[in-house]
């Protein structure tokens, strides 16, 4: 059904009712228990789910590759992996606020070890960052125990590489034409990075290992004709082109925003930081395992 709506990427379908009732009722108990708890949210909460969003992408390599058991595997598919990552990671979140809250109630008790008995509330995110990141890496050891394609993984190297001073230069030109953008701190420029990377990574793929783009407006701007190519991203550049202009539009609207409420705009500026590292994250372990 999902497949048929525009817009949406190749593949993008809904898992067995069983699954999906399973999925909603469980990202719906952690939506209460988060609203309920009103959880404290900094950008450093939100860099912390960073781990998370890799995660999420690294599950659905292993569904593409069909390597997931098969018990398991229609949590796999795409959107389905990551309302499960994010419902994963809501849980954590909960707990270990739940924790750092109950630590701080604690002090000043007569109990000598209260103070040292529940998590400190400021290590909070460490513990998300920390819990995502011990889930990821025996995930993309996974992927990666399937086999390695030499090439994929040196063009999948070359595009993060190819990424980081485009993001410091795109981030730089951003913040002195808009000082105010720097507000949005280390999100914002997180923003940046995940959609540097996936417009790189997606014209990599495309040029140089002959991988197609899923999603039918990605690919209507990779297919665009009279483009002269350019070194390592072929046509692909107008892609990039497209993902830097509209990253740092939404960095420079959200900026205002940020200011007035920073948990708050963090965490939706966080959202749409994922929506880039997300599939950028996914195509370089893609490109990995199956070029």
């Amino acid at each position: 059904m999902l497949e048929r709506l525009p817009f949406l990427p190749e593949g993008t379908t809904l898992p067995p009712l069983p699954y999906l009732v399973v999925t909603l009722l469980a990202g719906g108990a952690v939506a209460v228990a988060l609203h309920r708890r009103r959880p404290e949210v900094t950008r450093v909460h939100v860099l912390a789910l960073v781990p998370w969003i890799a995660l999420g992408a690294a599950l659905h390599v292993l569904y593409v590759v069909d390597a997931l058991p098969t018990l398991f595997s229609p949590f796999g598919g795409s959107p389905t992996v990551y309302l499960v990552v994010a419902t994963l990671a809501g849980a954590v979140w909960t707990v270990a606020d739940a924790a750092g809250t109950a630590r701080v109630r604690a002090v000043g008790t007569d109990d000598p070890a209260a103070d040292d008995s529940l998590l400190d509330r400021e290590r909070v995110p460490l513990l998300i960052a920390v819990a995502g990141t011990v889930l990821l890496v025996p995930v993309v050891a996974a992927a990666l125990a399937g086999g390695v394609s030499g090439t994929g993984g040196r063009w999948s190297f070359v595009a993060l590489v190819a990424t980081l001073p485009v993001t410091a230069v795109v981030w730089l030109g951003l913040t002195q034409a808009s000082p105010e953008a720097a507000v949005t701190g280390g999100v914002g420029v997180l923003v940046v990075f995940g959609h540097t990377l996936d417009g790189v990574s997606t014209a990599v793929g495309v040029t140089q290992l002959g991988f197609g783009e899923r999603t039918p407006l990605s690919q209507t701007i990779l297919e665009l004709g009279g483009v002269p190519p350019v070194p390592l991203l072929g046509e692909g550049w107008v892609f990039l082109l497209v993902k830097l202009a509209v990253a740092s539009v939404v960095v420079y609207l959200f900026a205002p925003y940020v200011r007035e409420a920073p948990g708050e705009g963090s965490l939706l500026l966080g959202f749409i930081a994922a929506v880039g590292l997300g599939p950028a994250v996914h195509n370089l372990i893609l490109f990995t395992v199956a070029a």
